[in-house]
């Protein structure tokens, strides 16, 4: 199964208030985290990070990613140099790219998947009603998110949207369509 996350920002004690994220400390933080995604995530699963895995640690992109269960594809964010730069960290990505096509499927059809960390208002929507999953925004409700709420196909896999797990491509647009409606900045992993 494919499964997509984006800003999970281990190690990052400024995106609990950033966020607005439902965590005492980066501590607690890191270990909810881990304990979710691979509560989710089986040894076969394909999971796709769509940037900024980390940043700030006191702990290493190796410390994080030895514990997390699946094939995991790094789509390169904005606070992927650390963990770029470290060879350790790099044996743990069976692909690494700034942007990532995919196949998937939904509602019982093969879809087309185009991935970037940051929101794109034009990709391949017109080849076969391709998808657009991104990240970078987190849960903010700014100008961006303005836009890209209303444009077909397009679906953000920031963790804070996503509770905190890997998302089917199914739970993204469950969850995608419960956070505009919802109008909260926020949604709880409790």
């Amino acid at each position: 199964m494919n499964l997509y996350i984006a800003d999970t920002h281990f190690g990052h004690s400024n995106v609990i208030r950033f966020d607005g994220r439902p965590f005492k400390d980066v501590d607690e933080m890191d270990h909810m985290l881990i304990q979710l995604w691979n509560g989710r995530v089986y040894e076969d699963d394909h999971v796709y990070i769509i940037g900024d895995f980390m940043h700030k640690s006191t702990r290493s992109a190796a410390w994080y990613l030895r514990q997390l269960n699946g094939h995991k594809h790094l789509v390169i964010g904005n606070h992927d140099k650390v963990t770029l730069d470290d060879s350790n960290a790099m044996k743990y990505f069976e692909s690494v790219d700034k942007m990532m096509h995919v196949e998937d499927t939904y509602q019982g059809d093969r879809i087309q998947i185009c991935m970037c960390h940051y929101p794109m208002l034009e990709w391949y929507r017109s080849h076969h009603g391709t998808w657009h999953i991104y990240g970078h925004i987190h849960n903010r409700r700014e100008k961006t998110y303005e836009i890209m709420k209303d444009i077909d196909h397009a679906l953000n896999a920031g963790a804070a949207v996503n509770n905190y797990t890997p998302a089917s491509f199914r739970e993204l647009v469950e969850n995608n369509k419960r956070y505009i409606e919802s109008g909260e900045g926020v949604q709880r992993w409790k």
